[in-house]
């Protein structure tokens, strides 16, 4: 690989020198590039192949720092496989622990998605890790102020170092680093975290502890911060605060994630306070490094020292791709894998292969999401029934076991941000681990909640949000909202209803109601007739979508009524082997509302345009490809004579 000019060559001075801040975020313990649910090797993915842009990155300038922004536990079969079937032992050391080991990290934070499974297993898997893990805002216990709270791990650290300058003389810098994440992470993670861990808001929590990093003598505070750039305004416990947070004094560098997104791109080309050219936000140098080792971010600083203290005289912040597109639309590597990366983790990738490739049943329909967002799909539905069985099975208590039971699930993988492979995809034949991982690629614990009609109505009001709001009459209309991920659109099976984007949104972006005069939500129904809103039902979920599913129900007898640590992947895993072979068939639940002389356009990938014949209620026209390797499919609504 070609190496990159320095920056500031030509403003290297007296008493100056150049500081390279490096990121990785958002790992989500994809080491090796590969793609567990697929069983093939991929190019876009993987620690091993960020490590050779870490080498460069390092190569090309004499002052260098590695920090990493969390969620570096969960999000791959390796990653479940460690915690949910390997095991961690006292002792033993987590591959992805090792991996960064290797490459000599300075730091790193807690993600939310660290706490997924669960504390003794965060503690046991970074107490073998060779670089300091802090978090301000992951609390034992909260305290009357910030700065009264009891922690969960060290709030920050002063990384006290040695730079040399342009004359090569090395002088003193002191790095402080604070480390930040969602508050929402106690609740994404109620059935492990309640009475154990509690959290705090962002910002308020930065700006308590700037002026005590200040008195230790930081010359320059950087916010490694896993938290994505949301709304300008701050309100408390906002998830994606990188707005607010940056315009804090005594900020001087932004280093974010959670969201999976790359800053500086055209991704933010519209943002306030946004600069690409520089990569700032608020005026502060900023990266986001994308998701999975998909990038590598950098931040360059030209500091100035007067007297002992040091100021950044000049920044310039870059994403580097560990992969790019090619003619065809496919992702093609820029950079080989780290072969030291790869040996250090080479048991645990072929452990983990060979657990993914244990048969475990078979399939006669394909498994596809390509349209799951448009149309009633075979894998979210297998996900339903297997949640009905299961809490129809546990819940025996006669005050809930007689009441309705519906169940609720989303298209995980349809997409998005995460690109152009993110769609289940499986084919007529055996099913192995590996297709019930795909299926189900979240570690989610079963749950149920007791819920009236009026509360399942707007739970579904809210799912809606993914859509646009379009014109009746108008053409080649896009159809999704891109802020809105696919796992928030959750379908309820048991009732029948349809969707109107025609209609506007009824809630924001936050949950917060917009218009409380519109419905998309139309025709829903139970058992053929209008659903009551004051009936009552048991709804089978996840823990996530029940703790906040929660916070958001008006009716004030509504309440959880059942948890288990089972995960719904085993659940997934033992309604399959239960039936051997599956067969499923697909029910009517829910559709679109496509109005005459109307059409949307849905960004899907390519592949779907083949299996446009499972998709009865629509008429899907796959139209040209266009960006990052999707194709657009314009959606009308099919004639019936």
């Amino acid at each position: 690989m070609i190496q990159k000019p320095r920056p500031f060559q030509r403003r290297l001075g007296t008493n100056r020198a150049h500081l390279r801040i490096l990121q990785t975020t958002d790992l989500h313990a994809h080491i090796f590039p590969f793609d567990y649910y697929n069983d093939v090797a991929v190019d876009h993915s993987g620690l091993a192949r960020t490590a050779t842009l870490i080498a460069t990155g390092r190569e090309e300038v004499a002052n260098s720092i590695l920090l990493d922004n969390g969620d570096f536990l969960q999000g791959s079969a390796l990653g479940d496989y460690i915690a949910y079937d390997r095991g961690l032992k006292q002792g033993d050391l987590h591959p992805v622990i090792g991996a960064m080991n290797r490459l000599g990290y300075d730091a790193a934070t807690l993600g939310n998605h660290e706490f997924n499974f669960g504390v003794p297993f965060l503690m046991a898997s970074i107490a073998r890790a060779n670089f300091p893990v802090i978090s301000a805002n992951a609390l034992l216990k909260r305290g009357a102020t910030p700065r009264e709270d009891q922690r969960l791990l060290p709030p920050y650290l002063i990384l006290d170092r040695r730079i040399r300058d342009t004359a090569g003389v090395l002088r003193r810098i002191r790095i402080g680093v604070i480390g930040l994440l969602p508050p929402q992470f106690v609740t994404w993670d109620e059935s492990k975290l309640w009475g154990r861990i509690e959290s705090r808001d962002i910002v308020e929590t930065a700006a308590a502890l700037i002026p005590e990093m200040k008195a230790a003598g930081t010359d320059i505070i950087v916010a490694l911060a896993h938290t994505g750039i949301g709304a300008s305004q701050h309100v408390d416990g906002m998830e994606n605060a990188a707005l607010p947070l940056a315009r804090l004094d005594g900020i001087d560098v932004l280093v974010a994630g959670h969201t999976h997104k790359v800053f500086p791109s055209a991704q933010f080309s519209n943002g306030p306070e946004i600069d690409l050219k520089a990569g700032t936000i608020a005026g502060k140098p900023a990266v986001m490094a994308g998701f999975c080792g998909s990038h590598l971010g950098v931040i360059d600083l030209l500091l100035e020292q007067e007297g002992t203290s040091w100021n950044i005289v000049a920044s310039q912040s870059e994403a580097r791709p560990i992969a790019a597109l090619d003619p065809t639309g496919h992702r093609a590597p820029l950079v080989v894998s780290d072969t030291a990366v790869l040996k250090a983790t080479q048991h645990d990738h072929d452990a983990t292969l060979d657990y993914m490739r244990s048969p475990v049943g078979a399939t006669r329909r394909r498994l596809c999401s390509y349209f799951s967002l448009v149309t009633n799909c075979h894998s979210v539905q297998m996900i339903c029934r297997a949640q009905s069985q299961f809490i129809r099975q546990s819940l025996t208590d006669p005050e809930h076991a007689g009441l309705p039971l519906l169940s609720a699930a989303a298209p995980f993988k349809a997409g998005g941000w995460a690109g152009v492979e993110n769609y289940t995809d499986i084919p007529v034949g055996p099913l192995f681990q590996r297709s019930v991982a795909d299926l189900y690629c979240f570690p989610n614990t079963i749950s149920a909640l007791r819920l009236r009609g009026s509360d399942i109505a707007e739970w579904l009001e809210r799912s809606a949000m993914i859509f646009n709001h379009l014109t009746i009459g108008a053409s080649d209309q896009l159809l999704l909202n891109d802020a809105v991920p696919s796992y928030g659109f959750d379908v309820i099976m048991g009732l029948t209803y349809e969707i109107d984007p025609t209609q506007p949104p009824r809630y924001s972006l936050s949950g917060r109601l917009l218009n409380p005069e519109a419905h998309r939500i139309r025709n829903l129904c139970h058992n053929g007739k209008p659903l009551d809103p004051e009936a009552e039902f048991i709804v089978a979920t996840n823990n996530f979508r029940a703790s906040t599913q929660m916070r958001l129900v008006h009716s004030p007898d509504a309440r959880l009524v059942f948890e288990a640590p089972t995960t719904i992947r085993n659940i997934l895993l033992n309604f399959i082997t239960q039936h051997g072979t599956i067969d499923p068939e697909i029910e009517p639940n829910w559709s679109l509302t496509v109005p005459p002389d109307t059409s949307y356009l849905l960004k899907s990938s390519p592949l779907g345009q083949h299996h446009l014949c499972g998709v009865n209620d629509l008429s899907l026209e796959p139209l040209t490809e266009v960006q990052e390797g999707f194709m657009h499919y314009r959606v009308t609504a099919r004639f019936r004579p």
